[in-house]
């Protein structure tokens, strides 16, 4: 702003001319009015660019881990939820990494920066034994869903959280047109997925055979939660994720020495690479023509026609896979509470979930929803799941420090797998150090 006030100095050289008093006093009635003027109208603006606004009721405030394709694929499931209630929606993507850390600062100050959030079942347990999560009992009712999908957040006479849909982690995901031109086979043994590798490491334009996802150490967890329930079996990945058993123990020592680590030490991996960007669109133009990865991928690629996965082949006889639900709560201190139930309840319908089903790279955890409302991929990948013991994520499950030391750890395994048993102690020791 310019400065209005009379420069500084010793008296004019000339007197100054004589004004009238009368003509003096207008000019400073006008001056004053204007001031006056000016005074109200700012302070008209400011109360009204800082008033809340007077229309309608507020909005839910949502917090997931979602952002660009993953969001447009929730965005119908809130828009119907809109169109269904009336209830409008404040949608804010952070990741849960971030979460971790900044939710116990908020809720100890008892304050919530969402009326519903997204974290992994694992962290909605600490918080509930904390007093900082609200019963959903009453809210949401468990038959509304597939046997077992709420037992991460079930609690002694409560429900401390609810099941989205669910990511099913299948295993290798490949484009057909890629394998006819280059005439190989969907392996069912070992030794054949062996070859298979072997094949592709040999084409043109391949830099490795399988992209390694990465982000803080995940994906890399997916891939070798896969080979332990795979050639472990789903009573292995069991009792690891329950720490009653040693990852030092012979017979998982033997699963990453026979399987993991000898891909690994065989150059058939990438070195990790962000999972979602550069990653897909490196695995999709063929430098890593395989990649392991969960079910939502089917919503990240252009043509879902020429999409195709098939599970690590052989194994024992009891094998599981991987379930992984995306779970919700509603925090103790959550600014509008009522319509943080609402929203939980509604997540939980066979409606809301058929509408994410649709956008692709879901599998509801509601039941009644049919196999007719699934993309033709996602159908595919919910027949995976038959005659497999279904698991929950083992990190997600076991939660933190565990969960943050197990992604650091599986990194250097990647870059130096001859150092797969001090990694594999590192491990236990994070397991046996749990609360």
């Amino acid at each position: 702003m310019a400065d209005s006030s009379p420069p500084s100095g010793g008296a004019p050289s000339e007197p100054a001319p004589y004004v009238p008093p009368r003509s003096r006093g207008k000019l400073l009635g006008i001056v004053v009015a204007l001031l006056i003027v000016t005074n109200v109208a700012t302070g008209l603006t400011v109360y009204y660019v800082t008033a809340p606004a007077p229309a309608g009721p507020p909005a839910v405030q949502v917090v997931g881990p979602w952002a660009g394709s993953e969001w447009q694929a929730f965005k119908p499931v809130l828009d119907l939820l809109t169109n269904n209630t009336g209830i409008s929606y404040q949608y804010t993507t952070s990741r849960q990494e971030d979460l971790s850390t900044t939710l116990p600062i908020q809720f100890q100050a008892k304050q919530s920066q969402g009326d519903l959030i997204f974290m992994p079942s694992s962290a909605i347990q600490q918080y509930a034994a904390r007093g900082w999560v609200t019963n959903l009992k009453g809210t949401i009712d468990p038959a509304t869903y597939q046997p077992g999908a709420l037992t991460p957040v079930n609690g002694t006479n409560a429900i401390w959280g609810g099941a989205y849909t669910g990511k099913v982690k299948p295993g290798f995901w490949y484009r057909p047109s890629f394998f006819q031109a280059h005439s190989l086979q969907v392996p069912t043994t070992w030794d054949q997925f062996w070859t298979l590798l072997s094949q592709i490491k040999n084409i043109s334009g391949v830099v490795n055979p399988i992209l390694s996802g990465d982000g803080v150490g995940w994906p890399l967890s997916d891939v070798t939660e896969a080979f332990i329930e795979t050639y472990g079996g789903a009573s292995m990945h069991q009792q690891l994720t329950a720490r009653t058993l040693s990852w030092t123990d012979p017979s998982v020592e033997a699963v990453f020495q026979n399987y993991l680590v000898k891909t690994l030490q065989a150059g058939f991996w990438s070195q990790p690479i962000t999972w979602n960007d550069p990653g897909v669109n490196l695995w999709w133009n063929g430098s890593y023509p395989l990649y392991f990865m969960g079910s939502w991928i089917t919503g990240m690629v252009p043509d879902t026609s020429d999409l195709a996965v098939f599970a690590l082949p052989g194994g024992v006889a009891n094998q599981g896979i991987v379930f992984a639900a995306d779970y919700f709560f509603v925090p103790m201190y959550a600014a509008h509470p009522d319509l943080g139930k609402q929203l939980a309840k509604f997540l939980s319908t066979k409606d809301a979930q058929a509408e994410a089903v649709k956008q692709g790279g879901n599998i509801a955890t509601a039941a009644g929803v049919p196999l007719s409302d699934y993309p033709a991929i996602d159908a595919k990948v919910a027949g995976l799941l038959q005659g497999k013991t279904v698991l929950p994520d083992l990190d997600d499950t076991i939660g933190n420090p565990f969960q943050t030391t197990f992604w650091s750890d599986l990194q250097p395994l990647w870059a130096t797998p001859a150092n797969w048993q001090t990694i594999l102690t590192a491990i236990q020791t994070a397991a046996a150090a749990q609360s």
